[in-house]
């Protein structure tokens, strides 16, 4: 093991750093990286598609699209139903770069249907760039599904 940090709070922050800048967003990811790695222990083997369902939370869809040896794109979102059809929401296509020990949001839907998603985008401060508010989002909403349990549902799902 190289030392690199286990928890999240023990990420080293630099003095410089400043909410939309470079060196924060670098942050983020590696914050990404970590609070993905305690939800999906085996990220970077999985193929297919997984779904964690907890008592009383919308289930969670992981539909891995791409797995490389140093990357992983995969699609994560809650599955809505909405009485017409399944609606996935917040739909976030993530790319995880294993060798690096970082992940970004590289799409997400716009607007949000789940309230908590909906608090998690207004409380981030609109003004600091595409990239910055859907990574923050992303690691928020991570915090969330950590605390609901989600990290002990994952189960397979067998397509056919």
């Amino acid at each position: 093991m190289l030392g690199l940090p286990v928890q999240d709070h023990q990420l080293q922050v630099s003095w410089r750093a400043r909410p939309g800048d470079f060196v924060s967003l670098m942050t983020v990811y590696e914050s990404n990286y970590l609070r993905l790695r305690q939800l999906i222990p085996q990220l970077n083997s999985l193929e297919g598609s997984y779904i964690s369902k907890v008592a009383g939370e919308s289930p969670l869809l992981l539909k891995v699209q791409e797995l490389g040896p140093y990357t992983s794109t995969f699609l994560l979102s809650y599955i809505f139903d909405e009485g017409y059809g399944a609606i996935l929401d917040p739909n976030l296509q993530v790319r995880v770069y294993h060798d690096a020990g970082v992940a970004e949001v590289l799409a997400c839907a716009r607007w949000h249907r789940h309230d908590v998603l909906n608090a998690i985008k207004s409380s981030i401060y609109l003004n600091l760039g595409d990239r910055w508010l859907k990574n923050m989002m992303l690691n928020k909403w991570l915090d969330y599904c950590l605390t609901r349990g989600h990290q002990k549902h994952w189960q397979s799902v067998v397509s056919g």
